[in-house]
């Protein structure tokens, strides 16, 4: 199946439209996203997927394990007595976030460094499978469910995974609409805003082999395990924001489209959606 690059005609006759949703997190993919669902859409979260389908047990068996340090649950597990159950909802990623956890100090919050990376590789794992599901998703959201169009709320890190066949996928059955941040005032308050409340993160491998030694000698440290994991957080996002960028670029410029943070801020409702999108279909010619 051929790319999904429409002209404006095109798309106005397109009787089930689907849209995948590509950006860093903070450009308003989800906020977007939750209002086509008022509108009869489908709202694919590919982090809700990931969390509540591919990364159920180990975000469980790690709770476990954590729960059977203390004397009293231990015996509670043991004897089948009460259930964990993973909570994640669209709008609260908790559960993963709490998985995927940051490189650190233990005793300030920290994982140890060869358990990051154990996880970061099962988080990528995950993300590449929930974006596979994506046709399966599209079919179910008409033919179970009965919405007239859908939305694929993709996860921030989609441009880390290294994976072409993924992108094909999703070009192949979905619109892509990438959200890029414009000025710098924008960059500026995304950067902040993630840096007031620092959260775990993907990173591609070479990419974190790459930054930490200059983390490192900056804070005068010999081991990532000496740091302080939101301060490394928080050192680290703006370098992942500005690598990612091109890496962003790569996907739309031969799959799909792009829209402006601020053209997307200014979205009230579907016709406003729907009229962007042919704009960015008309401009991109």
């Amino acid at each position: 199946m051929p790319d999904m690059k429409l002209s404006v005609a095109a798309f106005r006759a397109w009787p089930q439209k689907k849209i995948t949703l590509l950006g860093m997190s903070g450009v308003g993919k989800t906020r977007l996203s939750s209002l086509l669902r008022a509108h009869d859409w489908f709202h694919y979260s590919a982090d809700y997927r990931i969390g509540k389908r591919y990364l159920d047990e180990p975000i469980l068996d790690l709770i476990k394990q954590q729960a059977m340090q203390a004397p009293f649950l231990r015996d509670l597990l043991r004897r089948d007595w009460i259930d964990i159950k993973n909570n994640i909802k669209v709008d609260d990623l908790g559960p993963v976030l709490s998985f995927v956890g940051k490189p650190g100090d233990p005793a300030r919050g920290g994982i140890p460094f060869a358990e990051f990376v154990r996880r970061q590789a099962l988080y990528r794992a995950a993300e590449i499978a929930s974006a596979h599901d994506v046709p399966e998703f599209v079919k179910k959201a008409q033919d179970i469910y009965g919405y007239a169009h859908f939305v694929n709320d993709a996860a921030g890190s989609l441009c880390e995974l290294d994976a072409p066949a993924v992108i094909d996928l999703l070009a192949a059955h979905t619109l892509i609409l990438y959200i890029q941040v414009t000025t710098p005032q924008e960059e500026v308050e995304l950067i902040r805003r993630a840096q007031s409340d620092p959260k775990p993160l993907y990173f591609r491998p070479a990419f974190l082999a790459q930054q930490l030694p200059g983390y490192l000698t900056e804070h005068g440290l010999t081991d990532i395990a000496q740091a302080d994991p939101d301060d490394f957080t928080r050192w680290i996002f703006p370098r992942l924001f500005h690598a990612r960028i091109p890496r962003y670029e790569a996907i739309a410029r031969p799959h799909g489209y792009t829209a402006t943070s601020a053209e997307i801020a200014a979205v009230r409702d579907e016709r406003d959606f729907l009229e962007l999108l042919e704009r960015v279909i008309d401009r991109a010619g």
